[in-house]
């Protein structure tokens, strides 16, 4: 029979205590063991008037797990703030830091802290281990995506720009690119990153950790690293107009840059550059190309088949696949997830008299369209009609506004 959530944390924790009260540390350690043991991306712990609740972020989705007692809360914060390396005694200001556990390779995570009413919440984030983060090939892009991005890889000098909101898989995409760069080339091309953090260590690769509080920012950082004779340069973000421009003034002296944003379609990437000051002819010169993409739950095999409207939420399809629940899947009628991706080559001449005349996002999009991209809104729907994931799902995802 299979364990619910939180009966595999009471499990992990009863094994440590052996029938006795629990310490915070046996507690802080079986949340997190318990946790990564569930596939979950995030652990919550949250103050309430009462105590802690503890959440986990399984698939995207928080899942509410125990409700730790009052007297037992600020021990476990505390704990972890040891583990990650903060100050104890500061709790009126937001903190950051990282738990190592060199005898495990599979654990890394990240700890932040912030202040609330009720005392400090913390966040965990879990991340995959250097070994476990997925190849290009196993990342579960479409054949015309993978083998359009994989043609870009092959480039010496322009940008390449993974998109999406948080928690949409954009790190997962762009350290499986980078490590297909150095799976490929070996120790003949210089891959260099600038990273805030390291997620992983990727071997043959020189990264790089920003340190805003010793003055190495990202613009420092970029700035510095065209003196190390590099071919390939990871940016983990772009967040500013200066970090961007930086970013393809690299691209423009002969340099492959690999980087993330914050944007919500691939045309909207290019207009939200635009608007932050990027000129249009680095755009149009330095711009290779753009995935833009979005994670949503995959339906479980116990899912049924069902045509009623209340189901297809107005989706132009004659039925679908709706959750249903079962051992395997935990009850949620989900198990693991799927990548909708959509890829803009910025090649067309039509698309790039666009970009250079500052064309709004509508326009690029028909455009790109015309020259043969697929919306990560048309992979949606043929998910739903391949019964791979259901209308509830992507309208979660993707919202009400189509």
């Amino acid at each position: 029979m299979s364990l619910s959530l939180s009966d595999r944390y009471y499990a992990v924790l009863a094994s440590k205590t052996a029938g006795k009260a629990a310490s915070a540390v046996e507690i802080v350690d079986s949340v997190l063991e318990a946790a990564r043991k569930s596939g979950a991306s995030d652990v919550h712990l949250i103050p309430i008037e009462s105590g802690l609740e503890v959440y986990w972020r399984i698939d995207g989705v928080l899942h509410a797990i125990e409700t730790l007692q009052e007297e037992i809360s600020a021990n476990v914060v505390s704990r972890l703030k040891v583990q990650a390396g903060l100050l104890t005694y500061r709790s009126e200001t937001p903190q950051e830091g990282r738990i190592q556990s060199p005898g495990d390779a599979d654990v890394e995570m990240r700890v932040s802290t912030f202040p609330t009413m009720f005392g400090e919440k913390a966040v965990v984030r879990l991340f995959a281990g250097s070994g476990q983060y997925q190849k290009f090939e196993t990342l579960g892009l479409s054949a015309d995506v993978q083998a359009g991005l994989s043609d870009l890889l092959m480039e010496s000098g322009g940008v390449i720009m993974d998109c999406g909101p948080a928690g949409s898989g954009k790190t997962t995409t762009i350290y499986a690119c980078l490590r297909e760069l150095a799976d490929k080339f070996g120790a003949q091309r210089s891959l260099v990153s600038l990273e805030d953090p390291i997620e992983a260590v990727i071997p043959g690769v020189a990264q790089s950790q920003i340190n805003a509080a010793a003055g190495f920012d990202y613009e420092t950082g970029l700035k510095s690293l065209m003196r190390q004779d590099p071919e390939v340069i990871l940016v983990g973000e772009i967040r500013d107009r200066v970090a961007a421009e930086t970013v393809f003034q690299a691209a423009l002296t002969g340099h492959l840059v690999l980087t993330t944003f914050h944007a919500g379609s691939a045309t909207g990437a290019i207009c939200r550059l635009s608007d932050m000051g990027i000129e249009p002819y680095l755009l149009r010169t330095s711009l290779l190309g753009i995935v833009a993409q979005r994670l949503v739950r995959r339906l479980c095999d116990c899912a049924q088949e069902s045509s009623s409207g209340d189901d297809l939420l107005g989706l132009d399809l004659a039925s679908c696949h709706v959750p249903v629940g079962c051992e395997k899947c935990r009850g949620t009628g989900y198990h693991g997830r799927l990548l909708l991706a959509e890829f803009l080559r910025t090649e067309s001449s039509e698309l790039g008299r666009a970009i250079l005349s500052r064309s709004d996002a509508d326009e690029l999009e028909s455009l790109a369209i015309s020259a043969g991209m697929k919306t990560r809104w048309d992979r949606a729907i043929e998910a739903v009609g391949s019964g791979q994931t259901s209308p509830a799902e992507v309208r979660r995802v993707f919202g009400f506004s189509k």
